[in-house]
């Protein structure tokens, strides 16, 4: 993918090396399979430790002097380190290759997306990316590298940790820069999903919905996020940026993050019931629809067999 020299985005939020605070478990967000678990829970303080440290606080904070500033450096303004960073006046995103070639795809998403809206008459609200390396908050709740990316539609926000694409090629086999290109086009391929209200639906579908059923819809609406990211493809193709092997390596990675094939390498079995993102075959099938047509209209995952 000849990415290099092209628009870059500026929707980009880079909390990479801001502090971590934790939070609740990641709810409502549509992430892209990482292969890991949600870790063990750990290494929390006690309760006559953190009465200590309170006493402690207040006892200096008697003397005039606020350990909160003083552990911030002296700037804070009561917030946290990625707070800061939503709010758009902290640091820039870093000058690195990777985060360039993020900001280019994630440009390449934009120019697509608003055109397309455009032409249905209507307005594309660009979203956020927000790079983190480790863990970080959405207003889906708290995130790990081990959620793998993920779009959380109550922000409007893709979440990428950086260390994602060397596990996208060492752990899954998926190496190239289309494929991690694949990756983001599928997240804002969620977005895509937000703005024509197609997730609001399926959000409030399935609270009325059990498990079992509530996994099928899943699997219809992430095979769809894959064939809008192939109509992404599409229009990639047609600027002439494409690479020989390109597709290919799409098209590798839609088929290396089945369900079916993530649960035959983490457990050595497949139970399909428990599926929410497609096997390795409808993910690579509807990639290549939506790249082969580059029309919504052949995204359709919610009619008929997927």
């Amino acid at each position: 993918m000849e990415w290099k020299g092209r628009r870059q985005s500026d929707n980009i939020e880079d909390r990479r090396g801001d502090p971590s605070i934790g939070g609740l478990g990641r709810g409502g967000g549509f992430s892209f399979p990482s292969g890991g678990g949600m870790g063990r829970r750990g290494g929390g303080l006690s309760i006559g430790t953190i009465i200590f440290l309170v006493v402690i606080y207040f006892i200096f904070k008697a003397m005039g002097i606020d350990l909160l500033q003083v552990m911030d450096g002296g700037t804070s303004t009561g917030g946290s380190g990625y707070e800061q960073s939503d709010s758009g006046s902290s640091r820039q995103p870093a000058n690195d290759e990777m985060t360039g070639f993020v900001r280019t795809v994630l440009a390449e998403t934009e120019d697509t997306w608003n055109g397309i809206f455009q032409s249905m008459g209507r307005q594309y609200e660009e979203p956020r990316l927000v790079l983190f390396n480790g863990q970080t908050q959405s207003a889906c709740g708290f995130a790990s590298a081990a959620t793998g990316p993920f779009y959380c539609p109550s922000d409007h926000k893709v979440y990428l940790d950086t260390a994602f694409f060397q596990q996208l090629s060492k752990q899954f086999g998926a190496s190239g820069d289309f494929a991690e290109a694949y990756v983001v086009a599928h997240e804002v391929g969620h977005h895509v999903q937000n703005q024509l209200g197609i997730l609001p639906k399926f959000n409030e579908a399935r609270q009325r919905m059990s498990e079992a059923d509530a996994n099928k819809m899943s699997v219809r609406v992430e095979l769809q996020a894959d064939c809008f990211a192939g109509i992404w493809g599409k229009f990639t193709e047609q600027k002439g940026i494409l690479e020989a092997g390109d597709l290919e390596e799409a098209l590798n990675a839609a088929q290396q993050i089945g369900d079916d094939t993530l649960q035959k390498r983490s457990q050595g079995y497949v139970v399909p019931e428990s599926f929410n993102h497609g096997t390795s075959a409808q993910r690579a099938r509807w990639f290549k629809r939506g790249f082969d047509s580059g029309k919504l209209s052949d995204c359709d995952t919610f009619s008929g067999p997927v």
